[in-house]
Order: structure tokens, then C-alpha cells, then sequence
């Protein structure tokens, strides 16, 4: 039998890159697996030159017995399903949700490829697999559903300390002249609903006041074609380029300002896996309005300000009433910060090693 230095546990990604909440899940990851003694790296099919040592080529692992364990990030169709199938060991995936296809109907037929092939070989692991793992209570039960005898709740292991660090102070000081600052961080997917951001910002200004911006941060991709739209539909409701303004992907110091300098958080996202902007959010002081769709209600519990209808009218008052007034937003603020004891880093650190131990037994 393996001692507990011996027994390897090896994370496996499509993609090793950082600035993605999977890539810098892993590294958090295989670091608490390092320091509780056992040993641990990282393999990718595709590695960027910038992360050269931190993830290695998916062809180098090791070989593996029975004793060692895999950790696959599902989150795409890939090779790794078929090599995760074959592994002599046992076999965990970590899942992070498929955005459904039928966001990407009409606008991306590769999109809509891919997330149909990614169900199609999630449903292949479920008879192998030793340990399934959503990074939400809404995850789970899709992995149960999907056939998935033995499943757990693992939330993204985040690096609390690192929001600490200086924002950018420049950007700081201009976000901070005279307007409420509207946030919302993700990438620029169709599920996201930024059309619907568009129109909380439109009634906005027509009902509540002109000095306001909505910061909408995020790459675009390949959805730039949607990106277009949402800014053209900004523009025939009258909204200037610096009420509502989408800035691309951001290096971490600019990040941290938009944060910093946000009045209100708002997400309009109909399908999130976990929504790691919610938790950060709440960590640098940001009060919270969220609809209630896919896992939100499982990262946010009873905290932050949750709506299952978008009456426009409505939301525009209370995120002006989120940002202005002092005792509801505090009231608010004080409900995130409870519950941001669920995603302490100590605390995700501990279960994972947990569930890593009763696989291996």
C-alpha cells in the first residue's frame, strides 16, 4: 500500500492558462493537496507559454496504478474524457457546468456543437466515475441527474488574500467622479442577458437620474457579433458610450477598481454554474442584485438582493436605493458578509481533502 506521499493526485484541464476561474482553481487546489503532503501537478492538453512549469503537457503525466487519483475540470468536450475512462486509479471530475446549447442557436454553430458533444460525454463518465463534484448544490444535482452514483458540493477554492492587493489608482480616481457605478463581471455570453442590463440601464436614466454608468466587464470572443448587438440596442434606447460601457478583460489592479469604485453589483445571468463575480463581490464590499437562475441562489444563500421577475422599473429604484441609501445597503452588505464564511478558503480546503480521502480509502 502507498504511503501518503506516495499516492499522487493529478488535476487534468483542456487548457492551462491563467485568469479563468478553473485555471486558478487548479493552482489554488493542487497547492492545498501539496502542503497536506501528498503529491500533486497539473496536466493540459494546450499550455500557454506564460504558464510553462506551473501546468505541464497533458502527454508527460505519469504513469499511474490503482492507488492515484485523477481530477478531471469538466467543463468541455475533450480527449481528457476518454483518458479519464482509461485510467487504472480513481477517477474524480470536478464539474463546472455546460452553458446549454440553446443560447448559442443562431449565433455560434461551433458553440452549439460543443456544448451538446459536452453533455453527450459527461453522461460517458457517470458509470466510472469514483467521485463527481459540483462547484455548486445546482451542479450536483445535474450530475446526479445525469447518472453519477456517488456526488459532493466542492465551491471554487478562491484566494481571499489576493483582493486585497492595490487596485489600479488612476482608474480608481475616475470612477469615483460624481456617478453610481452599476457593475458585472463575465464573459460576454448570451446567457448572461446583457440586453437586459441595457434596459435596467435605460429606465435608469429615463426615471431616476442621468449621472450613472454600467461597467460591464468581460472578453467577448466569439461572441463579438452579440456584443455588437447589445451595444447597438444601448445606443437606439439613447444611452451614451459613457453610461454604458463594456471594457473587455481587464488586468487584475484595473479589475479591482471597477469593484472597488462599484455602488452596486448587478447580474441579470440566467444560467450560472457557480458565478465566482458574486463571491467577489462580496468580499470587496459590493452590495449585490442577482435574478435567481441556475446556482445564484446557491452562491448568494439568503443574501444579496435576489428577484425572479426583471421589472425594469423596479430594479432601476432599488439599485438606485442599493447605492444611495445607506442603512439598506449596509443591512445588505452585512448578509453578504455571512455568508461569505461558506466560501472561506479554509474551509473549501478542508473538504476537499476530506472527499480526496474518502476516495482513496
Amino acid at each position: 500500500m502507498k504511503t501518503r506521499s506516495e499516492v499522487r493526485v493529478d488535476q487534468w484541464l483542456p487548457r492551462g492558462h491563467f485568469g479563468d476561474a478553473i485555471g486558478d482553481e487548479a493552482l489554488r487546489i493542487r497547492t492545498a493537496l501539496r502542503r497536506a503532503g501528498l503529491s500533486s501537478d497539473l496536466f493540459a492538453l494546450e499550455v500557454d507559454e506564460e504558464v510553462r512549469g506551473e501546468f505541464l503537457p497533458f502527454e508527460e503525466r505519469p504513469s499511474a496504478d490503482r492507488g492515484d487519483i485523477a481530477v478531471l475540470h469538466f467543463a468541455l468536450p475533450s480527449p481528457l474524457t476518454d483518458a479519464l475512462r482509461a485510467f487504472p486509479g480513481r477517477k474524480v471530475i470536478i464539474y463546472h457546468n455546460i452553458t446549454p446549447a440553446s443560447y448559442f442557436l443562431g449565433l455560434d454553430d461551433e458553440l452549439v456543437r460543443i456544448a451538446v458533444k459536452g453533455r453527450e460525454e459527461l453522461q460517458t463518465l457517470a458509470a466510472v466515475t469514483d467521485l463527481a463534484l459540483g462547484d455548486s448544490e445546482y451542479n450536483r444535482l445535474e450530475l446526479e441527474e445525469t447518472g453519477f452514483r456517488r456526488t459532493g458540493v466542492l465551491p471554487i477554492l478562491l484566494d481571499f488574500e489576493r483582493y486585497q492587493s492595490e487596485p489600479n489608482p488612476v482608474l480608481s480616481e475616475m470612477l469615483s467622479r460624481r456617478r453610481v457605478n452599476f457593475l458585472f463581471v463575465g464573459r460576454i455570453f448570451p446567457n448572461k442577458r446583457f440586453e437586459d442590463l441595457v434596459r435596467m440601464a435605460f429606465f435608469y436614466k429615463k426615471y431616476v437620474s442621468e449621472d450613472f454608468r454600467f461597467i460591464v466587464v468581460g472578453r467577448a470572443g466569439r461572441m463579438v457579433h452579440y456584443q455588437s448587438s447589445v451595444q447597438s440596442l444601448a445606443h437606439h434606447w439613447g444611452l451614451l458610450p459613457g453610461e454604458f460601457t463594456f471594457t473587455g478583460h481587464l488586468v487584475w489592479e484595473d479589475l479591482l477598481a471597477c469593484y472597488r469604485m462599484a455602488d452596486v453589483f448587478v447580474s441579470m445571468s440566467e444560467h450560472e454554474g457557480f458565478a465566482v463575480p458574486l463571491v467577489e463581490s462580496m468580499l470587496l464590499g459590493v452590495p449585490v442584485m442577482a435574478y435567481q437562475a441556475g446556482a445564484v441562489p446557491d452562491t448568494l444563500g439568503d443574501s444579496g438582493v435576489q428577484f425572479s421577475e426583471k421589472k425594469y422599473e423596479e430594479l432601476a429604484e432599488m439599485g438606485h436605493l442599493l447605492a444611495t441609501d445607506q442603512s439598506l445597503r449596509e443591512a445588505v452588505l452585512a448578509g453578504q458578509r455571512q455568508r461569505l464564511e461558506r466560501f472561506q478558503p479554509q474551509r473549501v480546503e478542508s473538504e476537499l481533502l476530506t472527499y480526496i480521502q474518502e476516495v482513496s480509502q
